[in-house]
């Protein structure tokens, strides 16, 4: 007797066009999403001259979010898509006539979902936060360190920090005129800083401007006096300080599993602690949403008579039924954020629909055994 753990060339066969299908439709759903989140980047590189490198890393580390997010989906496409055209190709009758169950045609799918299941974990346990806590930093330092470099004339330009500087022209050798800077890092105490020439420098912290001929108005919050500092040089420093932004709490999507399970108190408040703890459960609860959606793709394949009509209706049955998921799967992680006391629901929604289809899938097979008996 043959053992069902053992891979024929028929598992081989099917698997190798999953596997296919799967890196490619993930592939072109990666591609297209970047595309369109990568627009809002696009004028650093069009309007500020960076390196279209720059542009590439920046973008490039949001690609694992997008890859956890559609795996899933895609999983649920390719195995839609490869059973019913071997249905149609009416391979699966062939296999079925040589004594093959439901259960062996779906073992190539299944492997193919435990592989996506793998995937997933490795993406939201690890690769996924790491990237984009390294896409936080990299942008800080383009937007706060980079940005002041870039400044345009005629155009006002804010920077990180409550800083906005505006330049009246740049000469060939990169000196700045008629320079005006409104200064609001001091709660409740702004300044505006003219000048009549500038020029950017790199101090140890970000850029910094170098102010000739000008002067430092402020309002005085006790007598509502203004106060005017005439200078003849004046060091400003543009860039916001980094300690600030190490020592603030990390968000969400970017703190590691322990960090999710394990707060600090001093900078995540209670009410806060529930949402962390729900992203946590639903990183690796999720992942059982590529087995649920592939079971939705055999059960609608292997378990639909083969006619037209009720093919296209089994079909079409089944991308509504993981619509649903998708969306009950959103919502359920809205409350549970809300109510921790409903965090089993994630894994209820990720992994029910798979328990459900694959008791269907064997009470298929055992019916069919009978019959033939």
């Amino acid at each position: 007797m043959r053992s069902p753990f053992m891979i024929s060339r028929l598992d081989r066969y099917v698997f190798g066009q999953l596997a296919l299908g799967l890196a490619v439709t993930t592939a072109g759903l990666v591609a297209l999403i970047w595309l369109t989140q990568s627009l809002r980047f696009i004028q650093l590189i069009v309007q500020r001259g960076l390196s279209p490198f720059v542009f590439v890393h920046l973008t490039g580390l949001l690609l694992p979010s997008f890859v956890a997010v559609i795996l899933p989906i895609t999983c649920f496409i390719v195995t839609l898509f490869v059973y019913a055209r071997l249905t149609t190709d009416r391979e699966l009758t062939v296999m079925r006539a040589a004594g093959m169950s439901d259960a062996a045609i779906a073992r190539p799918a299944l492997g193919i979902a435990v592989v996506g299941m793998v995937l997933c974990w490795i993406l939201n346990v690890w690769l996924v936060p790491a990237s984009l806590h390294q896409f936080s930093k990299f942008e800080f330092e383009i937007r706060n360190k980079v940005a002041a470099f870039l400044l345009e004339p005629g155009v006002f330009t804010p920077i990180p920090g409550h800083i906005t500087v505006y330049i009246q022209s740049r000469d060939k050798a990169d000196v700045l005129h008629g320079i005006l800077i409104e200064d609001s890092r001091q709660p409740g105490q702004p300044a505006t800083i003219l000048a009549r020439t500038g020029r950017l420098v790199a101090g140890p912290n970000g850029p910094e401007v170098l102010l000739k001929d000008g002067s430092r108005e402020q309002i005085d919050p006790k007598t509502g006096r203004l106060n005017v500092l005439s200078f003849k040089r004046n060091l400003i420093d543009l860039a916001q300080s980094s300690t600030a932004t190490d020592d603030a709490a990390p968000k969400t999507s970017e703190a590691t599993i322990w960090q999710l399970f394990h707060p600090n108190p001093a900078q995540i408040p209670p009410a806060t602690r529930k949402k962390w703890h729900a992203e946590a459960w639903r990183r690796l609860f999720t992942p059982f949403e590529v087995m649920s959606y592939v079971m939705v793709a055999l059960i609608a394949v292997l378990r639909s008579p083969f006619r037209r009509q009720s093919s296209i209706a089994g079909l079409a049955a089944a991308v509504f039924g993981v619509m649903a998921l998708v969306a009950l799967g959103i919502g359920v992680d809205s409350l549970a954020a809300r109510q921790n006391g409903l965090i089993p629901l994630i894994l209820v929604v990720s992994a029910g629909p798979g328990l459900v289809c694959g008791m269907m899938l064997v009470r298929g097979v055992h019916r069919r055994r009978m019959v033939a008996a």
